[in-house]
C-alpha cells in the first residue's frame, strides 16, 4: 500500500472512532498503536515509549499547569467581578458601552487564563445577566459574549499556543507575541462594530446615565481594582520578554502573583484553592494525554514520509498552488470545528499540516495565529459550532438556540475579515516577535 493510502486510511479510521464518541486521546492513540505494530512489527511498541520520553523531557510543558492554575485562581476567587464593575462605571453612559466593556473584560480574562472556555464561562455568568437586566438586546449581547471568548486562545498566555509550539517545534515566546496584535486588532474590530451598530440602533444597547453618577473616588478605586490583572500580566510577561526569566519561571511568577492577589483581596478561601487545584489537575492531565497520543501518531507519519508524499500529490499531481492548499487547510478546520475542540483539531492535523505548511514555504509562527483564529471561527459557525452549544448550556432560558445562531453571524463576519487581513499582511502577526527578538 502506498504512503498516501496509508495516511488516508489512518485519518479515516481516526475520524470514524471520534464519531463513535471515543475520547480524543483514545482515538488518536489507538490508531497510532495499531499502525505502529502493523507497519513495524513488535518493534512498534517502542514508539509510544519514545513519545512519552519526548513529552516528559520537554521543559516548557511545566508552564501548562502554572498558567491554568493562575487562571482558575483568578476566576474562582471572583476577581473578574471587580473588572466588570469597573467597565460598567466607566463605559456605561455610552450607547453600547456595557457591551464594549464586556469585550474589554474578555481581553483581560484572556490575559489571565489563556482558555476560551474560561472566558465563555465568566462572560455568561457575570456579563450576560447584567447586560440583559440593563435592557440590552439579547441577540446582541449573546454574540458579544461568544465573540469575546474567542480571544482566549489568541491573547497571551495562550495555552493552545503553548501546545502548538511543542508540536510545531517553534518558540513559545514568539508565538505569544505574534498573537498580541491580531488579538487586539480583533478586539478593536468587535468594539468598532458594536459602537457603530448601537449608534445607528440605540435601542440595542441603551446608555446607562446612572453609571455616570458614581462618585469620582469610587471610579478610581474600581479602576485600580481593574488594573490588577494587568499588573499580574506585566509581572509575568515583562521579565520574560526582557530575558530576565525563562518561560517556566515566568509562568511560576504568574501563578504566585495571582495567588498573592487573591490573598490580598481576601478572596482565597480553602474552597477556592481546592477547586482551582482540582480543575488545574484535570485540564493538565487531559492536555498531556492528548499530546502523548499526538506525538505517537506524528511519529508514524514521520516514519512513513507521508508529508512529502501528500505535498507531491497536491503540488505536482493536482497542480494546486501553495495558497490554495493553505485555504483548503483552513476550510477543513471549519468542518472539524463542528464536532471537535481546538486542542483536538490541532493534534489530529498537526502531523500532516504543520510540516506541510513549512514545506510550502509559509512561516510557522504566522500559521499558528491563522490556526487559532480559524478554529474560533469554526467554533462559532452554525449549525454545529462547539461554542454555540456551550453557550446554550450557560445562557438563561429566554435565550433560544435560534437567538444564539443569529447573534454570532455578524461577529463571525468580523473574524473572517480579520483572518483575511492577517493572511494578506503577515506582518500584523510577525512584526512584534521580529521586533522583540530581532528576527
Amino acid at each position: 500500500m502506498s504512503q498516501e493510502y496509508i495516511a488516508i486510511f489512518m485519518f479515516t479510521s481516526m475520524m470514524l472512532m471520534l464519531f463513535t464518541g471515543q475520547r480524543v486521546f483514545g482515538a488518536i492513540g489507538a490508531i497510532a498503536a495499531i499502525a505502529a505494530i502493523t507497519l513495524y512489527g513488535t518493534g512498534g511498541q517502542e514508539i509510544p515509549f519514545a513519545a512519552t520520553m519526548r513529552l516528559m523531557s520537554w521543559y516548557p510543558l511545566l508552564t501548562l499547569p502554572m498558567f491554568i492554575f493562575m487562571g482558575y485562581v483568578l476566576s474562582e476567587s471572583r476577581l473578574a467581578d471587580d473588572l466588570y464593575r469597573m467597565f460598567h462605571v466607566w463605559f456605561g453612559p455610552v450607547n453600547g458601552g456595557l457591551a464594549i466593556g464586556t469585550i474589554g473584560l474578555m481581553v483581560l480574562i484572556s490575559a489571565m487564563n489563556g482558555l476560551s472556555v474560561a472566558g465563555m464561562a465568566i462572560g455568561a455568568t457575570i456579563a450576560l445577566p447584567e447586560l440583559l437586566r440593563r435592557g440590552y438586546d439579547k441577540r446582541m449581547v449573546t454574540g458579544v459574549v461568544q465573540a469575546g471568548s474567542s480571544l482566549g486562545i489568541l491573547v497571551p498566555p495562550s495555552v493552545v499556543l503553548v501546545l502548538y509550539a511543542m508540536i510545531a517545534r517553534q518558540p513559545v515566546g514568539q508565538l505569544w507575541l505574534a498573537g498580541v496584535l491580531p488579538g487586539l486588532m480583533m478586539a478593536g474590530m468587535f468594539i468598532l462594530y458594536i459602537w457603530l451598530r448601537c449608534k445607528r440602533q440605540p435601542e440595542l444597547g441603551p446608555a446607562l446615565p446612572e453609571a455616570g453618577d458614581v462618585p469620582r473616588a469610587e471610579k478610581f478605586r474600581l479602576l485600580l481594582a481593574g488594573l490588577l490583572p494587568l499588573l499580574i500580566f506585566a509581572a509575568m510577561m515583562v521579565p520574560f520578554v526582557k530575558g530576565w526569566t525563562s518561560l517556566v519561571e515566568s509562568s511560576a511568577v504568574g501563578a504566585l502573583t495571582a495567588l498573592l492577589a487573591a490573598i490580598l483581596k481576601r478572596r482565597l478561601t480553602w474552597t477556592v484553592f481546592e477547586a482551582s487545584v482540582r480543575k488545574t489537575l484535570g485540564i493538565s492531565c487531559m492536555f498531556m494525554w492528548i499530546i502523548l497520543a499526538a506525538l505517537g501518531f506524528g511519529a508514524i507519519f514521520d516514519g512513513l514520509g507521508a508529508v512529502e508524499a501528500i505535498e507531491g500529490l497536491f503540488t505536482q499531481q493536482l497542480g494546486l498552488s501553495p495558497w490554495v492548499i493553505l485555504i483548503l487547510m483552513q476550510l477543513s478546520f471549519i468542518v472539524m470545528g463542528t464536532f471537535l475542540d481546538d486542542t483536538a483539531m490541532l493534534v489530529i492535523v498537526a502531523p500532516l499540516y504543520v510540516p506541510l505548511v513549512g514545506e510550502l514555504g509559509f512561516d510557522l509562527i504566522w500559521y499558528g495565529v491563522l490556526y487559532t483564529i480559524t478554529t474560533q471561527i469554526a467554533y462559532m459557525t452554525p449549525p454545529f459550532g462547539y461554542n454555540l452549544f456551550l453557550m446554550r448550556a450557560m445562557a438563561p432560558p429566554e435565550i433560544t438556540l435560534r437567538d444564539i445562531y443569529v447573534s454570532i453571524l455578524p461577529f463571525v463576519g468580523v473574524m473572517v475579515v480579520a483572518l483575511a487581513l492577517i493572511m494578506t499582511f503577515p506582518e500584523i502577526a510577525l512584526w512584534l516577535p521580529g521586533y522583540v527578538y530581532g528576527n
